[in-house]
């Protein structure tokens, strides 16, 4: 039986270097090594949103917009993908709904493919707004569950809670293990429970804190799911997602791109900081 090919979400531009050094890899850090980057078939690169926003215009002086728009530029060839936290946006509090849709608006005209999209509660009413404006501007979709452990949150929980982000829009579903909590077998479960209810592709994101995240991917993997986030081993381990070459994911097992042309076309009209 040949090999189901596993699509990888490399993290190193955004949660890795969040988890490990507090978010505050500039630009020019980047740049040197996006070239090579975009020569390799992944299923999408997460490098905005979540803390990077506030950490480019309080720490590092930088225009947040101006990184997404060259990342864009930088990496034809990729599907750039994006935390978003709810009805939060990239913020600590809760935001009006059209402020929501204006910026999932905006993120989209400037770079963004993929918005990952969760709330810490998981209470879909903090991702519907979101959901439904990403939807609005043809970006993929995911809805991830916020995964920990307590008397009410059991895969039966979990399974419910991604059939309701399925309904409301979502195109895949991501398990976002963001404490390292998730066990091998448990994820097996719960990736074969997901798998046989829904008719979206399974993420699987695991923070290897408690130096379990290899094995469980590699349950997960056995059990279905569709894509796992990695990053480079230099930005991988503890606090953050697993490495991809530790996982024993070569790239001869990872879904071939499909076409060697551009994601999209050049963003040729930079938004100014007013439309931003």
């Amino acid at each position: 039986m040949a090999k189901k090919p596993i699509k990888i979400t490399e993290v190193v531009l955004r949660d890795a270097h969040q988890s490990l050094l507090a978010t505050r890899m500039t630009m020019d850090e980047m740049r040197p090594i996006l070239p090579e980057m975009d020569k390799i078939p992944y299923f999408s690169v997460e490098c905005w949103g979540g803390a990077t926003f506030d950490s480019c215009i309080r720490f590092l002086d930088e225009d947040p917009w101006e990184r997404l728009r060259i990342l864009r530029k930088e990496l034809p060839h990729q599907k750039l993908q994006m935390l978003f936290r709810g009805q939060n946006m990239l913020g600590y509090r809760p935001y009006a709904d059209d402020a929501v849709e204006y910026f999932v608006k905006k993120s989209v005209a400037n770079g963004i493919d993929v918005i990952r999209i969760f709330d810490a509660l998981n209470d879909a009413r903090n991702l519907q707004t979101a959901i439904k404006s990403a939807n609005k501007e043809g970006a993929h979709v995911q809805g991830c569950i916020s995964y920990t452990l307590s008397p009410v949150h059991n895969n039966e929980y979990y399974v419910k809670y991604a059939k309701t982000l399925e309904e409301m829009g979502a195109n895949s579903i991501c398990i976002k293990d963001m404490a390292g909590l998730l066990t091998p077998y448990t994820c097996y479960e719960l990736v074969k429970e997901l798998k046989n209810t829904l008719s979206i592709p399974v993420d699987i994101h695991s923070h290897y804190t408690a130096g379990l995240a290899s094995m469980s991917l590699l349950k997960g993997i056995e059990a279905g799911a569709d894509i796992v986030d990695t990053a480079m081993s230099p930005l991988s381990g503890g606090p953050r997602p697993m490495a991809n070459q530790a996982r024993g994911i070569s790239p001869a097992t990872w879904l071939p791109r499909a076409s060697s042309q551009p994601c999209r076309a050049p963003i040729t009209t930079p938004a100014s900081t007013s439309s931003s």
